[in-house]
């Protein structure tokens, strides 16, 4: 039997106020049909993250918050003292919150992320001992924190017009740390997703990669002219990727100065110019947080401080206001 509904409601529904009204609505639920929540697919507990660069830094502390929900964690670094403890790190926090764990649940594997064969034997471990992948979070990196000829060893000095000329020695110097740096922030980036990429895909119900960046890729800043570079080209890389594998879902992380020891990757030897990162600097439980968050909800691209969004797109509004921020945040005087 056939509801028909009061001519009053009839109008009501039909008018073009309240059909607008329902839009947001309709779009909402055919968004929830169409692709439902991450965590409905992959559940937290048993998730598969690798982490590469979890020795130290965001990544290691993404391992453990990780472990602490249930995830299963793969820890990777070139360094193997030092990951064995951050495993020993994720399995005490397991125990800690009375969760149970398999002998596999936590892997701690030291490997190169620029080495494709150390890369391809990490894929097929995973492959024996957990089927296969969900999650991938690219946290490893290197740092360079000298400008640019100072690295081929001029020295500039505000106030003059005349800049002594580079030596071929300088100039080969210069070279050599732009490769180690490439090396480091592009060509690990590069390796680690034609490695797990097809993993990934053939593997997840909800494929996820997560790229740590730097705010710096999108926001040039002196003393950063290599850093800066390098990681732009890495960010380039996986957000043009993301429309080569739509079924992945790919979130560069851009965040600003976070505390720790990164500068100790530093491949030019350079001094640290800015204010005490470890006072000033974001704090690597909220970034490590924020970037799981991040995985989680799909998000394509993370600023960190939010507010940061605004200062890139001030930048291209009005550039030489932000310049002028980073020469102060950075000590730099041309």
């Amino acid at each position: 039997m056939a509801v028909t509904l009061p001519p009053i409601l009839q109008k009501w529904i039909s008018s073009p106020s309240v059909s607008l009204a329902f839009v947001p609505i309709l779009f909402a639920l055919y968004h929830l049909w169409a692709k439902p929540p991450r965590s409905l697919r992959i559940p937290k507990v048993g998730e598969r993250v690798l982490i590469l660069g979890a020795s130290s830094g965001v990544g290691r502390t993404m391992a453990r918050q990780y472990a602490e929900r249930g995830a299963r964690v793969c820890i990777v670094g070139r360094r193997a003292a030092q990951i064995r403890e951050v495993q020993e790190e994720c399995r005490q926090a397991r125990t800690a919150l009375g969760l149970k764990s398999q002998p596999d649940d936590i892997l701690a594997i030291p490997g190169d992320f620029t080495s494709a064969e150390d890369m391809v034997k990490l894929r097929q471990t995973l492959e024996t001992k957990w089927n296969g992948l969900d999650t991938l979070v690219v946290a490893a990196g290197v740092s360079a924190l000298q400008p640019l000829l100072a690295v081929a060893g001029v020295e500039t000095e505000a106030g003059k017009s005349k800049i002594p000329l580079t030596t071929k020695a300088g100039v080969q110097r210069a070279a050599d740390i732009a490769s180690a740096a490439i090396q480091g922030n592009y060509t690990g980036p590069l390796i680690a997703a034609v490695t797990f990429v097809p993993q990934l895909s053939n593997t997840s119900n909800a494929p996820s990669i997560v790229l740590i960046n730097s705010l710096a890729s999108v926001i040039p800043a002196p003393t950063r002219t290599i850093y800066a570079s390098t990681k732009s080209s890495s960010l380039l890389l996986y957000q043009a990727l993301s429309i080569e594998h739509p079924n992945i879902t790919f979130t560069s992380v851009m965040p600003s100065t976070i505390e720790g020891d990164f500068r100790a990757s530093a491949v030019d030897n350079g001094p640290v110019r800015e204010s005490n990162p470890n006072k000033h600097g974001l704090k690597r439980e909220d970034v490590a947080r924020r970037c799981i968050q991040a995985a989680d909800d799909g998000e394509k691209t993370l600023f960190m401080p939010g507010s940061m969004r605004y200062a890139h797109l001030l930048y291209w509004l009005w550039p030489a206001l932000i310049e002028r921020f980073a020469r102060k945040k950075y000590n730099f005087r041309a």
